[in-house]
């Protein structure tokens, strides 16, 4: 088993909720019996997909908040979004027995933020658990075993279930198996929507769109629907962590470009099963979007788990100077070029003449580990 690093002992607390994000078959549901596996707390672990449970819970009452909680010292619910006043229950749970411990989960963050959002106002920590990292990959492999599977990650992605198994065949299947039969189940259950095959072919064109500023109307025309119905379903997408966006940066200077956003995948894999490539990277002609997908996942990833706060955009202007990812923290601006090949590119001149304090880095197949790791 691969160590993540999300440590519910360290995450936890009496009177919050713990509420743990992330896609479907992540690894949320591993992490959590790792954790109750060695606690000595009495707990009590339902399930949001479970009927009587959700009934259950929608309740709220005095009555059924009791009769749930019992004289248990942990209340876990998974896939707690599936359930009708879960915000609510929550509360009932956290404010009638704040002693106690709570931790929920959810693969879709719209339903689940939605719900509690203004319920557990104070009462919650929130935490989201990504497929495996570099770093969580790291902590088990050397540098050069995680360079010499590089391509493997640029193909077939990080799900847990995915980096373990043996065979690029088997690995194949996995991911297409989570791409069809998992990860976009939330997005079909939200508001009733059923037309799977608009959303396959909006993330179709995403996908071979990924590092491009992506246009919703020519999504729209090209699938045949409103271009706002195309920008409802990549917010839904996003929500969902199977996409996420970056807008472009800009302090109103003329020739900068900051309309459009660019998209890219919460897995790289996933990109690959929609298009249908799993070649190897020698027969592509898209490395340099892998690249870019894979690096800025990483990136967030590990900005993520160190609590560093991060706006994250791409720089560009009308003449085509760019920079692929721009960080803002900490009041400064750090810009990074993604390059598949170390050619020593240098910073766009504009970019130093209006950000004066901003600082410039390539990253390489020879640094990146430091970038996603360090």
């Amino acid at each position: 088993m691969i160590k993540r690093i999300v440590d519910i002992q360290r995450e936890i607390k009496k009177g919050k909720v713990l509420i743990i994000y992330g896609s479907r078959q992540v690894g949320k549901t591993t992490l959590i019996n790792d954790y109750l596996s060695g606690t000595r707390l009495r707990y009590r672990l339902v399930s949001g997909d479970d009927i009587q449970t959700a009934i259950e819970l929608s309740e709220c009452t005095m009555t059924s908040t009791i009769n749930f909680v019992g004289d248990y010292e942990l209340i876990v619910i998974d896939e707690a979004q599936k359930i009708q006043n879960i915000g609510l229950a929550l509360k009932l749970m956290v404010d009638n027995f704040p002693e106690k411990y709570y931790i929920a989960t959810g693969s879709s963050s719209f339903d689940l933020a939605s719900k509690t959002a203004e319920s557990l106002t104070g009462r919650k920590n929130v935490v989201e658990l990504f497929t495996i990292s570099q770093q969580e990959l790291l902590n088990k492999s050397s540098r050069s075993e995680l360079k010499q599977r590089l391509e493997s990650y640029l193909i077939y992605g990080s799900f847990p279930e995915v980096i373990n198994q043996d065979s690029y065949q088997d690995k194949e299947k996995v991911i297409k198996q989570i791409a069809n039969s998992y990860l976009l189940r939330d997005v079909l259950e939200f508001e009733g929507i059923k037309n799977l095959k608009v959303i396959f072919n909006i993330l179709k064109m995403v996908a071979l769109q990924v590092g491009s500023e992506v246009s919703t109307v020519e999504i729209a025309t090209s699938v045949g629907i409103d271009y706002k119905t195309v920008m409802k379903y990549l917010d839904l997408l996003e929500k969902s962590f199977v996409i996420f966006s970056l807008s472009g940066f800009s302090r109103n200077l003329r020739k900068e470009v900051s309309k459009m956003s660019k998209y890219y995948f919460y897995d790289i894999g996933i990109r690959n099963a929609l298009i249908s490539n799993f070649n190897k990277l020698s027969d592509r002609n898209d490395v340099g979007q892998l690249w870019e997908n894979f690096l800025i996942i990483e990136r967030l990833k590990k900005n993520n788990y160190t609590n560093l706060s991060t706006n994250y955009y791409f720089w560009r202007t009308y003449d085509q100077k760019e920079i692929d990812l721009v960080e803002e923290n900490g009041g400064k601006l750090f810009g990074f070029e993604l390059k598949w090949q170390d050619r020593k590119t240098k910073p766009p001149k504009l970019w130093l003449e209006t950000y004066e304090n901003a600082e410039y880095k390539e990253i390489n197949t020879g640094n990146y580990l430091d970038f996603v790791t360090s």
